[in-house]
Order: C-alpha cells, then sequence, then structure tokens
C-alpha cells in the first residue's frame, strides 16, 4: 500500500498559557499542534537560526549528527492519538559504500526542530491530514492586528 504524503509548511507559533501552538498549513487547510513552551522556543529558534551561547539538546543532538555526516531527509506526520502527534524523523548518512536511510521514532518537537536547523521539508499522511480539523479562521483571529 502507497502511502500518500503532502507537504506541509510553518505558517506560526504562539505561545500559549500551557506552552505553544505551532500552525501548518498545506495550501488547502491549517492544522496546529500543541507542544511545551520549551520545545515552541526552540523550533522558533530554529526557524530564525538564532544559535544559543551554549548548546540546548536539539543542539547537540544536530552537531553530533553534522559531525558525523547524518542529515535529515524528511520529517512525516503520520498520527494523531488523543490530541498526540506522532511522526518519523527520516535520516540519511552516506558512507564510501552508499547512502543509508533509516527510520526513527520521534516526538514531533524534536524532529521538527531537528528539520528546521537542517532546513529540511515536513510532510503530513493524506490520511491524518483529512481527519484534522482545520484551523484556519483561529490562526487569522490570533494572528489579526488589534
Amino acid at each position: 500500500m502507497k502511502i500518500k504524503l503532502l507537504p506541509v509548511s510553518l505558517s506560526n507559533i504562539v505561545e500559549t498559557p500551557n506552552g505553544a501552538s505551532v500552525f501548518f498549513s498545506s495550501g488547502k487547510k491549517v492544522f496546529v499542534i500543541h507542544m511545551a513552551r520549551s520545545s515552541g522556543d526552540a523550533l522558533m529558534q530554529a526557524v530564525e537560526g538564532e544559535q544559543k551561547e551554549r548548546p540546548l539538546t536539539h543542539d547537540l543532538v544536530n552537531s553530533i549528527f553534522r559531525n558525523m555526516g547524518i542529515h535529515v531527509v524528511q520529517v512525516v506526520l503520520h498520527k494523531e492519538e488523543d490530541g498526540v502527534f506522532f511522526t518519523r524523523l527520516v535520516l540519511g548518512m552516506k558512507n564510501e559504500i552508499g547512502t543509508k536511510i533509516v527510520e526513527i521514532d520521534a516526538r514531533p518537537s524534536d524532529s521538527l526542530v531537528l528539520a528546521a536547523w537542517q532546513k529540511r521539508p515536513v510532510f503530513i499522511t493524506q490520511e491524518l491530514f483529512d481527519k484534522l480539523d482545520d484551523v484556519s479562521k483561529m490562526l487569522e483571529k490570533i494572528i489579526e492586528p488589534k
């Protein structure tokens, strides 16, 4: 069975009292993933390319990847259960024989930060996308100038 993937792009990150809401757009609709504030901050820093004085965990992992020749191929959002999203972090590494590709189950927050640092694509399965509510009107109200 072939799984259809749709590319998505980060639309906005909004701080909330309980963390951060991360909005993604497919061009057809907008959906949201909620995460801890520290993860939202790390994602924002990665998107903006902001270097910290001392490396945080995401920075450490990214540095290890870079120094070992490992790169993020893509992130795939593939499942949601009770408001919790699941991703597959797809990694690649070239050596003298060829390129090895591995998929790792990872939290969306971790996957998205690593993908943002390496400017790699994020996808969602069509099946999951079809189940999610369109929150584009909510996002418009949040970012509307007051």
